[in-house]
């Protein structure tokens, strides 16, 4: 989302590591670029002002000025003011009373509804918590069947709400059935309107009367620019606002709301969406977001992605089997398999210092698809020892694989590559190899 204020950001830090020592002039054509980059990444202007003020007056001290690395202290001061214009320190979610009511609240068209159900995944996945998703937006047609499919699919219960017409009614009787039940947690996903108006403020205030919630949260689409800020401070101002959570922070958006809205609306970002997948939500970290914008990388993170997505006692059994037996063409078709449609490569990539210099090329699935039939084609016997395929089992398997022996001759030549490279990983692990085949 922030690629283009990070581009310009890290090229001013590049001029400022090429000075043996810092002046005045330098500091503020630096921060000239600093505050360009800023409002044109869709930054509010008062923001900008008070960035770059701090900045200066930070940067123009005799401990920078003075020290050995004067463009390191610099970069170090500006991560500084980003996290803290990102809101300064992660806040997990809080839950308060039996059930803990969570409130949701936006326009239309913000992804209020979407966002429920994640984080009701989120709360169950890392709390373990017993969640209730209540559809109390009686405005949108389908509102209720769109929430109630969402549950279906991330298999979370959802209560039925036809019974009520009024969002106070659906709110006190979620209340009773949630205690009823023994769920823990509420996560009510409220009306919107396409813009804010009485009628839905005071909709807003009754239900926060009598959910009396733990959090209210603010869903702003960060596609939107300056107009989330200017929800979030209009919600905010009828309403005790607890944070907010940022959807479509994976898109290509400018970034101006996530480094906007903390200041001007008053809250910090408690959550961001990063997928269209319900498990795409996570908390959301200022102090990691502004390393990545310095292009700084986000180590913490990488190592949080990399071991949700592996299960770890079967990469410890791939490493041991890899150790004592080599790696076959069965090996060879798994680590296809995982990297066939799952962009584990670009995710972990993004994460990395340097990342845009680091990307690896967009995976071929096709290409992907044609390997793993051509493997599917071998005999267990040939797959575990392929210096038995000759001409005519070549033959043989571009046939049943539909294919061509040019191809089948092109998979066994690269797979002898990547056996080479894999024996030199000391990790053990192919993944890094599959590149040098061109995929």
């Amino acid at each position: 989302m922030l690629e283009a204020i990070s581009d310009r950001l890290q090229k001013v830090f590049k001029t400022l590591r090429g000075e043996g020592h810092l002046t005045e002039k330098h500091v503020d054509d630096a921060l000239a670029e600093i505050r360009r980059a800023l409002l044109g990444a869709d930054v509010a202007l008062p923001v900008v002002k008070e960035f770059v003020a701090k900045v200066r007056e930070r940067a123009l001290g005799k401990e920078v000025l003075a020290s050995l690395s004067p463009a390191q202290q610099v970069v170090k001061i500006v991560h500084e003011e980003l996290t803290g214009l990102l809101g300064g320190a992660a806040r997990p979610l809080r839950f308060k009373g039996f059930p803990a009511p969570l409130l949701l609240v936006g326009l239309q068209g913000t992804g209020k509804t979407t966002t429920a159900a994640k984080i009701a995944v989120f709360i169950k996945k890392s709390l373990g918590k017993h969640v209730l998703l209540v559809p109390a937006d009686t405005q949108r047609p389908a509102a209720r069947e769109q929430l109630e499919q969402l549950g279906r699919q991330a298999a979370m219960p959802v209560l039925d709400t036809r019974a009520w017409t009024r969002p106070a009614e659906i709110a006190r009787a979620a209340l009773v059935e949630a205690r009823r039940k023994g769920f823990e947690v509420i996560v009510f996903d409220t009306a919107g309107r396409l813009h804010i108006d009485e009628e839905l403020m005071a909709e807003m205030a009754e239900l926060n009367e009598i959910l009396k919630p733990s959090e209210v949260l603010f869903v702003a689409d960060a596609m939107t620019g300056q107009d989330a800020v200017r929800q979030a401070a209009a919600f905010s101002a009828r309403l005790p606002l607890t944070g907010v959570v940022l959807t479509k922070l994976d898109g290509d958006a400018r970034g101006g709301a996530a480094l906007s809205v903390v200041s001007v609306a008053g809250q910090p970002v408690r959550l961001a969406g990063v997928g269209e997948r319900l498990e795409d939500l996570e908390l959301f970290h200022p102090d990691r977001m502004a390393a990545r914008i310095l292009g700084l990388g986000d180590m913490a993170t990488f190592f949080e992605k990399a071991q949700a997505v592996v299960d770890e006692k079967n990469a410890a059994e791939m490493e041991k089997k890899l150790r004592k037996q080599g790696f076959d063409l069965d090996d060879l078709r798994d680590q296809l398999k995982q990297m066939r449609g799952g962009g584990l490569l670009d995710q972990l990539t993004d994460l990395l210092p340097g990342a845009k210099a680091l990307k690896a090329p967009q995976v071929d699935n096709r290409k992907i698809i044609r390997f793993e039939a051509i493997i599917g084609s071998m005999t267990p016997v040939e797959r575990h020892h392929p210096e038995i395929i000759n001409g005519s089992r070549r033959k043989r398997i571009a046939r049943g694989a539909g294919t061509t022996v040019e191809e089948v001759n092109r998979l066994l030549r690269q797979y002898g590559e990547m056996k080479r490279m894999v024996r030199r990983l000391s990790s053990g692990d192919p993944r890094r190899a599959l590149r040098g085949m061109g995929l």
